[in-house]
């Protein structure tokens, strides 16, 4: 058998499960040679240092692990929170918020390599082969994007075979029921028993949450503080990125806060029963809408709600390095300076309660809101607006007196006088 047409060097994202396994030979026999890149965003993985044995047992020429977990956080996390950013008004982004992350990943290490092409693990089916694909063409469109797992058309027992062939080290734990990805920002759960929409999610599907109904009897009170509408301390003590958002799964998810069970709106065309565990991020985001709304003008607000939807659509279609997400980012940064103070939450039995807020650059006003002692509302210069305000209604209504039906003189005619009892 002849050797393969040497292609060049090829960066793959690499995970240690079979399929990214089974990757590295069968790139190398499309004339590849191959480098791993196992990237650590908080994911509860095997050793990384087990991963990278691994891929060399299969057959890499280099591999690299790298722990990107705070870039993840500053770079995608921090800017999706500051938006507020969930899809469908429910979903968080977590896995989509990755996917970037890997593609930006994936043209470093090729750059960095001397690399023709980059290849990842997704299937032709999934939504993250487009993500990865068209960030890694937004970031180097010179660069070729290959998807070993959609091309081979293999099943998975032929996967197997494939694997003992090339002596591939793989799994041989018994096979998860669910399809998961995660990473700090949250968990993904699908396939099996999920699928069908009417079955309820069982326990072993959740990690981080416990079940609401078991969860501890005790409230328990959280105070996070915002500098420019990111998290930086919790009850006063400052903590670096990872540590906040660690803290904040474990207390949210011991109280059986963040689980979400939804139908959504996938990319590629077609509805999918997802489920979802983010407590820290539920959480976080709540506290940060909140403040904003001491914080920011009632217009800003306004267009900034229209275009945090837009937000997480581009996130969630991969548009992430687009010109419009650019745009956008660059309005939410602006708002941000004053989104600084401290929120009071309360997590009990699967419920987030905000209970109180503060800030010194709170827009909010005591003595124009108060009804008691100390009010400084001008009550006179309500009869004035009220005339301005309401003279295009009126001047409508003086032009058009005919179409002015009021339906209690409707309802007189169907009823009857009884009807004015």
């Amino acid at each position: 058998m002849m050797a393969p047409e040497k292609k060049g060097k090829v960066i793959l994202a690499y995970s240690g499960g079979l399929d990214t396994s089974v990757a590295i030979p069968w790139l190398h026999d499309q004339g590849y040679e191959v480098v791993t890149l196992t990237m650590h965003v908080g994911q509860q993985a095997d050793d990384l240092d087990d991963i990278k044995a691994k891929a060399y047992a299969a057959g890499a020429a280099k591999a690299y692990v790298v722990d990107l977990r705070e870039a993840f956080i500053d770079t995608f996390v921090w800017p999706a929170l500051k938006a507020n950013a969930v899809y469908q008004s429910v979903y968080p982004l977590n896995s989509a918020l990755s996917r970037p992350m890997i593609a930006q990943a994936l043209i470093w290490c090729a750059e960095k390599e001397g690399a023709v092409a980059v290849a990842h693990g997704c299937t032709g089916k999934g939504q993250d082969q487009v993500r990865i694909e068209v960030a890694c063409n937004a970031l180097n469109p010179e660069i070729e994007v290959l998807a070993p797992v959609r091309d081979w058309g293999f099943t998975r027992e032929e996967e197997m075979d494939y694997a003992a062939a090339h002596n591939v080290p793989v799994p041989t734990t018994r096979k998860s029921p669910y399809s998961i990805d995660d990473n700090l920002w949250g968990r993904s759960i699908e396939c099996g028993i999920l699928e069908d929409p009417w079955n309820e999610p069982p326990e072993d599907a959740y990690k981080l949450t416990a079940d609401p109904t078991e969860a501890p009897d005790e409230e328990v009170i959280v105070e996070v503080s915002f500098e420019g509408g990111i998290p930086v301390a919790i009850n006063g003590q400052k903590m670096g990125s990872i540590e906040l958002i660690d803290f904040m799964n474990k207390t949210a998810g011991k109280a059986g806060y963040g689980r979400i069970d939804m139908v959504e709106d996938r990319l590629v065309g077609f509805k999918s029963r997802e489920v979802y565990e983010c407590p820290g991020a539920l959480a976080l985001i709540n506290a940060h809408r909140k403040l904003e709304t001491i914080t920011l003008s009632k217009d800003v607000l306004k267009t900034k709600k229209e275009l945090e939807v837009r937000f997480a659509e581009l996130t969630y279609e991969g548009y992430w390095f687009s010109p419009l997400m650019e745009a956008i980012q660059a309005f939410v940064d602006s708002t941000q300076k004053s989104v600084n103070g401290t929120v009071r939450m309360k997590f009990y039995k699967g419920n987030c309660i905000i209970n109180g807020m503060k800030s010194d650059s709170s827009v909010y006003s005591k003595a124009l809101a108060t009804y008691s002692t100390g009010d400084i509302f001008d009550q006179s210069a309500s009869v004035g607006f009220i005339k301005i305000w309401g003279m295009p209604i009126k001047t409508w209504r003086q032009t058009h007196k005919e179409k002015n039906i009021n339906p209690i003189d409707t309802l007189v005619m169907q009823k009857g006088k009884d009807a004015t009892k």
